[in-house]
């Protein structure tokens, strides 16, 4: 038996969809973003006036970085708990979104923490807080997922917290919102989608349903991720968007794999993006998972559907075509700070996802893995 939960009430999608908010009847909206792109485009100030409709109160909380961690979000509960609001809006990349999720949960069930999450029965509903998610960057899904990803610095790691109380009710999909995104922020989010498709589709876990929406992702990633991040087009971004939230659906219900355990650990412990780590750990991964005739046979599945000889070659491909570096030490890891702790990052490196792999890791495999992305090693494919 196989419980499947793909998102909450609706998707909103189309240009201009922001303007779905108009019809949201809140009294009071808590509007959680990130630095200052959406306050400065406009972004939020429409999403007041939009509000202002049904004479709803707004408060801003802007600030969250690209790796949110247990005290940014434990600010931004303190300030929910003096506005008291009855709707929450995250706008921006996953970060704001998965920090919003959080809020959310700690704000209706005061109760549950950061230190008993995982050992408290956490409730899979919401009841008095709406939540509407807009994501402005093309990667995560976190707008139709059950996950939030924290980083807990006192560990050095990533966590991935789980509960269907976080798939947020609406998620607007307006293509225009993504179009300021910098170039790299276009390849490391897309990159990040790609992988969520890929993992899942290579999960040992994975059904009927969920094969349908990750093949398609990647299909439609490999096809469309290039142009937007070359032409900038409208119809690509728009693709690329509704691309990465099907690959949201896929992963949240079969689970990832050691790419996102890698880039979880790493994450936490050097302040990269989380799709760049991504980028440069999928091919390796996919190499040493091809040992496995199961993945072996979805990957040349997979090349045959995409027109190459390789899949693991096209990933790399892609790579290069959106100027993803090549290793850890051109991200700019210096090899002192990489090396430093080394255990530590291998042994982080084996936890969360790592443990959905399809293919069991033991830590001289990911020591050897570690290093080689570490240098850039070459992959024969």
């Amino acid at each position: 038996m196989k419980k499947l939960v793909f998102g909450g009430e609706a998707i909103i999608t189309g240009s201009g969809s922001l303007e779905y908010v108009k019809s949201i009847a809140a009294k009071r909206a808590f509007i959680v973003t990130g630095s200052k792109s959406m306050l400065e485009n406009g972004t939020i100030a429409k999403i007041q006036e939009y509000l202002k409709i049904h004479h709803c109160a707004t408060a801003i909380f802007s600030g969250i970085a690209k790796n949110p961690d247990t005290q940014a979000i434990l600010k931004g509960l303190a300030a929910m708990n003096e506005f008291k609001p009855d709707l929450i809006i995250a706008v921006g990349g996953g970060s704001p979104l998965d920090a919003a999720k959080v809020m959310a949960l700690f704000y209706e069930y005061s109760e549950i923490t950061f230190e008993n999450f995982f050992a408290t029965e956490i409730p899979e509903r919401r009841h008095n807080l709406k939540f509407i998610a807009i994501p402005t960057t093309s990667g995560t899904g976190s707008e139709v997922t059950k996950a939030a990803v924290v980083t807990f610095k006192d560990q050095n790691l990533k966590i991935g917290l789980k509960t269907l109380a976080f798939i947020p009710d609406i998620a607007i999909l307006d293509a225009q919102l993504t179009l300021t995104m910098p170039d790299h922020v276009v390849a490391e989010t897309g990159m990040d989608a790609m992988t969520h498709a890929v993992e899942a589709y290579t999960n040992n876990n994975l059904d009927d349903f969920t094969e349908v929406m990750a093949k398609g992702a990647i299909e439609g990633l490999i096809k469309y991720l290039p142009i937007s991040y070359q032409e900038k087009t409208v119809e690509s971004r728009e693709k690329v968007h509704h691309y990465q939230s099907l690959a949201g659906y896929a992963f949240d219900n079969v689970g990832l794999g050691m790419a996102h355990g890698i880039a979880h650990a790493i994450g936490g412990k050097f302040d990269l993006g989380h799709g760049l780590i991504n980028a440069i750990a999928l091919p390796y991964v996919l190499k040493y998972n091809s040992s496995s005739p199961v993945v072996y046979e979805k990957l040349a599945g997979l090349s045959r559907v995409i027109g190459a000889n390789s899949f693991i070659a096209a990933i790399q491909k892609m790579n290069v075509l959106l100027h993803i570096p090549r290793s850890f030490a051109q991200a700019g890891i210096t090899k002192e700070q990489f090396f430093s702790d080394f255990n530590e990052l291998v042994e982080n490196s084996l936890k969360g996802s790592t443990r959905a792999n399809p293919v069991a890791v033991s830590a001289e495999d990911m020591a050897i893995l570690l290093t080689s992305m570490y240098e850039g090693s070459e992959l024969c494919d």
